[in-house]
């Protein structure tokens, strides 16, 4: 991949959905952890928030886990709560202290990562190793998308499928702002397609997500035709009338589909304006905040494994 032609986020979408179709992620058994607390940075705890929606679990990132420990001492005291489940892609940054943390707490740790070599990886009691492609630093497309089929049980090949007959109207890049509005059993994606509105366009671009229940509470007071809504399922209120966009989802869908989506559409926004995270990526990787612990800079391709 070269570094001066790096791939809208669509086009690494349909690239690790190739990726899936040759190579099905392992399946990721949920039942061995029993009220764990769930720990990842960014879109990591995003993940976590996605994989184990369907259970009890406790929810902490870099910012929150030393007080969430503290918080949760009584119920690890007395062994209600055995275990931490740390979510890396690259196993490294504020992994590596949080496994140590939770060990002192005398956790079993877990780490699900895609970087067997990493410091986190030689840390935790138990690894769970999932593959992914190159791309562009902080896409984590693959990385993150392998770990949600993996409980979804999703098939690649059919997400691609219906992302293929997908079509933005003509007029989209007119359009100075986006909001996409999901169904409430989606509403941990919204804080995934945010982070990727900071990553992709910082303050040039307005992106707003919410759940259909977060949409209700005052988000579209001041509805404009300088903005698309774009809804998966019907959208009754809001954004101005003239200017949304519903998008009749499969019966069934579930969060893999709907991640891939919404990724690849932002993707297309990307493409249809000015390249600014092509044009600051490197020098980010040079001159912004270094891995925990590290000097050495960030790839800007970050390698496959």
């Amino acid at each position: 991949m070269n570094i001066t032609n790096l791939p809208n986020l669509n086009e690494s979408v349909l690239a690790g959905l190739n990726f899936f179709i040759k190579n099905k992620p392992q399946k990721l058994d949920l039942k061995k952890y029993v009220f764990p607390i769930v720990v990842g940075s960014g879109n990591a705890y995003n993940t976590g928030k996605i994989i184990f929606s369907g259970q009890a679990a406790v929810f902490a990132n870099e910012s929150t886990f030393k007080n969430i420990l503290k918080a949760y001492s009584p119920l690890i005291k007395n062994k209600t709560i055995k275990q931490a489940v740390i979510i890396s892609a690259s196993g490294g940054k504020d992994a590596a202290w949080e496994i140590k943390l939770a060990k002192k707490n005398k956790l079993k740790t877990t780490l699900l990562t895609c970087n067997a070599e990493s410091a986190g990886a030689k840390l935790a009691d138990e690894v769970i190793l999932f593959r992914k492609i190159a791309e562009p630093q902080t896409y984590n497309i693959s990385t993150y998308l392998g770990m949600i089929l993996a409980v979804s049980d999703e098939k690649a090949e059919i997400i691609k499928k219906f992302i293929g007959t997908f079509k933005l109207p003509k007029n989209f890049k007119k359009y100075q702002a986006f909001s996409f509005i999901l169904p409430d059993e989606f509403s941990e994606i919204t804080g995934m397609l945010d982070i990727k509105k900071h990553e992709l366009f910082g303050p040039h671009v307005s992106i707003r997500s919410f759940s259909y229940g977060e949409a209700r509470h005052a988000k579209f007071v001041n509805p404009t035709k300088d903005e698309m809504v774009i809804s998966l399922g019907e959208n009754k209120y809001f954004g101005d009338a003239k200017h949304r966009l519903e998008i009749n989802m499969p019966k069934g869908a579930r969060a893999g589909l709907v991640m891939a989506l919404t990724y690849y559409i932002i993707g297309k926004i990307q493409g249809a304006k000015k390249p600014y995270f092509k044009k600051n990526i490197t020098k980010y990787c040079q001159d912004g905040p270094k891995a925990y612990g590290k000097t050495v800079n960030f790839d800007v391709i970050v390698p496959g494994n």
